[in-house]
């Protein structure tokens, strides 16, 4: 399982899930990442996750198929 971070800039609060999946480069279009949440491969905390726009914030943890990735 590759494991890496994505770091919250300071004024942001959070990041949507299809967003994150998009920047982190899992999916190659925002339309692809919300099929992925769709399918049901996203969990967030260990949870399997159907929200795609869902608010990750600090501390949540995201794994997708081979990936997690933890927000700090």
């Amino acid at each position: 399982m590759t494991e890496s971070t994505f770091e919250l800039r300071p004024m942001d609060e959070y990041i949507e899930l299809i967003k994150l999946i998009k920047l982190k480069q899992i999916a190659q279009s925002g339309g692809q990442a919300k099929l992925m949440v769709e399918d049901g491969i996203v969990k967030v905390n260990g949870k399997q996750e159907l929200r795609k726009r869902n608010k990750l914030r600090s501390g949540d943890v995201v794994e997708i198929q081979e990936h997690r990735i933890t927000i700090i």
